[in-house]
């Protein structure tokens, strides 16, 4: 069984702060805008090093969509930055109209996603954005796991040609991804092998999956365990590859089950080969306030609830 270390608990928020610095002295064309959360996001040092290229457009997130969508027009790649719930729910219309239906080049960057947000409670904790957002034609769908890839999906999404959602988070979270990676985006990323269960797991839980499975291991279970950052395009391939070894589906997300990556890995296995699938997500419902460690054990994000999905999932085969 192959082993993951935690090289250190980093926020993935700060791994995005990261990339966008080293944008910034590498590529002229990229701009940032942030709608007053420009500590929150962290784009000091880009402000810092690049005040000509940086845009603080206030609590007009809407406004900064559509400012986005114009810098298009003359050749910059312009990466927006606020909470994600302010990055999507309130400018869905925005980024429907002057941002997807138009292939804008511009880079949603959303921070503080999930019920890992914690204590500010159930009105900033979205999630239904990664179901609203690819459902929009022509949009790219990411959701990293750590710190280093954050980083590294940061640069790689700035030489795509199109609209992007890049989502990430908050708390502090294991770092265990290579720090020099290539991101390559729609490209699933193997971390373990097995026969007897797959766990598909995006974002914070993708370490959750990987603690899951050396609890599994010891009970005699062995698991093929995949990194799905990439929401949209999907790795079909990938699933049904693990299924066809495994006959058995647990995905876990921070995200409610309908509409988030479950959904897409379950009409996936629909199309191409049905197998017994479980979730790990919320059950259609608001988050509240809490600390992250307390939320994601109210609501079932835990390892501890993948091994008890897996073990159900395997009965089912």
């Amino acid at each position: 069984m192959k082993t993951y270390e935690n090289t250190g608990s980093k926020d993935t928020r700060s791994g995005f702060g990261a990339g966008l610095t080293e944008l910034g002295k590498t590529n002229p064309n990229v701009v940032a805008l942030c709608a007053d959360l420009t500590g929150s996001l962290k784009m000091d040092e880009f402000k810092a090093n690049h005040p000509e290229r940086f845009f603080q457009v206030g609590i007009a997130e809407a406004n900064m969509i559509g400012l986005a969508a114009g810098m298009t027009i003359g050749g910059k790649i312009p990466f927006t930055g606020t909470f994600a719930n302010f990055s999507t729910g309130r400018v869905y219309d925005q980024i429907r109209q002057s941002v997807a239906y138009s292939g804008k080049n511009v880079k949603i960057c959303a921070s503080h996603a999930g019920i890992t947000l914690g204590e500010d409670g159930a009105t900033h904790q979205i999630l239904e954005d990664l179901g609203l957002m690819k459902m929009l034609p022509g949009m790219t769908v990411i959701n990293t796991c750590d710190f280093n890839q954050t980083k590294a999906a940061t640069k790689a999404i700035a030489a795509h040609n199109g609209p992007v959602y890049l989502r990430f988070g908050r708390p502090k979270v294991a770092n265990f991804t290579p720090e020099n990676q290539t991101f390559e985006i729609g490209k699933a990323v193997h971390l373990q092998e097995g026969t007897d269960v797959s766990i598909i797991a995006t974002g914070h839980l993708v370490w959750e999956a990987l603690e899951a499975a050396k609890r599994l291991h010891e009970k005699g279970i062995t698991t093929d365990v995949i990194n799905i950052h990439t929401i949209k395009p999907l790795d079909e391939a990938a699933i049904i590859n693990s299924a066809k070894k495994t006959g058995c589906i647990v995905t876990a997300e921070e995200h409610n089950f309908l509409g988030g990556l479950g959904e897409s890995v379950a009409r996936t296995l629909a199309q191409h080969h049905p197998t017994p699938q479980e979730f790990v997500a919320t059950q259609d419902t608001f988050g509240e306030s809490g600390t992250p460690a307390e939320l994601m054990e109210k609501y079932g994000l835990n390892a501890k609830s993948i091994v008890e999905k897996a073990e159900k999932v395997i009965a089912r085969k």
